[in-house]
């Protein structure tokens, strides 16, 4: 890892970062807020048979709880979108990209290792997307407090809960590197990452609303986060087994990959 690089990296970042962890944190206040006025407005709905019950469930998120709703506003689309800006689009552009622009091999004529330039994104890429994750729970947070339902969750187990976001979309960064160093071309190495992100998601959200689809959910890496379960005191330690199981495999695979693949010139 090449602290230089590592700079230079964030400063490139920064304008994004800020605006991503911005629109993070306003969208974790909703959660709280929407729980604290209308959660048993809406559990009554539910509960008198106006909509299906299995609705009530969306990605091991709901408005019938703090934790539900903090853990609803992590496995949204809108969150999703926000933290893939550095899970998919950062870790994708860092080799590909380059490599599509044709300055990989200047980077590459400095005295550094493939290795060490590998290492220095995925690096940025983890504190890029912790950043994004505490953005996100701060909000929810702040408004829990705000609203005055922060006592329904154990403040204890808010670091638990950081924690298997940062494995999941962790993950994610780690095969979107992976797919980065494999191919000379963004689209490529987008299109993976994003077709494993999409394809995922579809699978935890179906089984999360369709009784009979719940089998695909272990499947799925998004139905390792848990972010409910954990913020209840229910932490599952093979979801952050299996989440670390993956990013180490795609770790694996760009440390043997990338030192070895020859560079020919762009065309």
């Amino acid at each position: 890892m090449t602290a230089a690089l590592l700079r230079h990296t964030f400063r490139s970042q920064r304008i994004r970062l800020l605006a991503v962890s911005a629109g993070l944190f306003g969208w974790g206040l909703l959660g709280p807020i929407i729980y604290a006025e209308f959660g048993s407005t809406l559990k009554g709905l539910f509960e008198s048979g106006l909509f299906p019950e299995s609705f009530a469930n969306f990605g091991g998120g709901d408005v019938f709880s703090l934790a539900g709703s903090i853990a609803l506003g992590f496995i949204h689309p809108i969150a999703l979108i926000l933290v893939s800006v550095f899970a998919v689009g950062f870790a994708t552009t860092a080799i590909a990209g380059e490599r599509q622009r044709g300055t990989l091999e200047v980077l590459l004529s400095r005295p550094l290792s493939r290795r060490a330039v590998y290492l220095t994104h995925l690096a940025a890429a983890l504190v890029l997307i912790a950043v994004a994750v505490t953005a996100l729970l701060a909000g929810a947070l702040v408004a829990s407090t705000m609203v005055g339902v922060i006592g329904e969750i154990d403040l204890a187990d808010v670091p638990l809960a950081w924690l298997n976001a940062m494995f999941m979309y962790g993950s994610f960064a780690t095969i979107g590197l992976a797919a980065s160093v494999s191919f000379d071309r963004l689209g490529p190495a987008l299109g993976v990452t994003l077709g494993i992100l999409l394809v995922s998601y579809f699978l935890e959200i179906l089984g999360s609303l369709w009784p009979d689809a719940a089998f695909l959910q272990p499947y799925s890496l998004f139905h390792y986060l848990q972010t409910r379960d954990i913020l209840t005191g229910a932490a599952d330690p093979f979801a952050f087994a299996l989440l670390g199981g993956v990013a180490i495999v795609a770790i694996a695979w760009a440390l043997v990959v990338f030192p070895r693949r020859d560079l020919a010139a762009p065309s």
